[in-house]
């Protein structure tokens, strides 16, 4: 067999006898890594460390990893100002927080013979979010709809970090504005407290000469 040694050394072509022997005045595991080779390969490791190492490797991937999800966003050829703004707010929303967007321009009647109006829309659309995201997906036609995919500029867990941060910038300033709040209160407090209170000046007694000065 070829044997590697526990630090990726090759060791060269042995005998099992002394693979199994080496692997025991070292304390260490005597590992088959490619069985179909020829020779067969073995690596000497500490095996029980190896899938301890490579199971905190997949834990730490699952962790990383981020659902992509698509959201979707339905509008028609002749919307107005003021619900084009709140679809395109939307949009926006979904991009910041690192989702995709499936724009998806709904014609009836008539509209369906104009295509060329959900295709200008969506150009707009395009040109309002692109600082935030890209055309992942050009507009194409399907059916009665016409749809396009913009995909946002920042990974989904660069998006939650960004989120997080702003939070805890949030919470810290709230947490600042409060102390800030209670300086003030104790620092009135102990002006008061230090403030002397002012004495009522005496009346003259009615018993003295009214001729005599007080």
């Amino acid at each position: 067999m070829r044997l590697v040694g526990p630090n990726g050394e090759q060791v060269g072509i042995v005998r099992l006898d002394d693979a199994l022997r080496l692997a025991q005045e070292s304390d260490l595991d005597l590992v088959e890594v490619a069985p179909t080779a020829r020779p067969p390969v073995c690596r000497l490791m500490d095996y029980g460390k190896f899938k301890y190492e490579a199971a905190q490797k997949a834990r730490e991937s699952r962790r990383n990893q981020t659902n992509t999800i698509i959201k979707e966003m339905k509008l028609r050829p002749k919307i107005d100002q003021h619900d084009y703004d709140t679809k395109k707010g939307h949009v926006e929303r979904f991009l910041k927080q690192g989702d995709k967007v499936k724009i998806t321009i709904m014609f009836r009647g008539r509209e369906q013979s104009r295509p060329e109006l959900g295709f200008r829309l969506l150009q707009r659309l395009a040109g309002d979010i692109e600082e935030l995201g890209f055309i992942e997906a050009a507009p194409r036609q399907d059916g009665r709809n016409m749809t396009m995919v913009v995909a946002p500029h920042k990974k989904k867990s660069e998006a939650r970090q960004e989120a997080k941060q702003a939070k805890d910038r949030q919470a810290a300033e709230r947490e600042a504005e409060r102390q800030a709040d209670r300086d003030y209160e104790k620092a009135r407090r102990e002006a008061s407290e230090q403030t002397p209170s002012a004495k009522k000046p005496r009346r003259r007694s009615e018993n003295l000469d009214p001729d005599m000065e007080a």
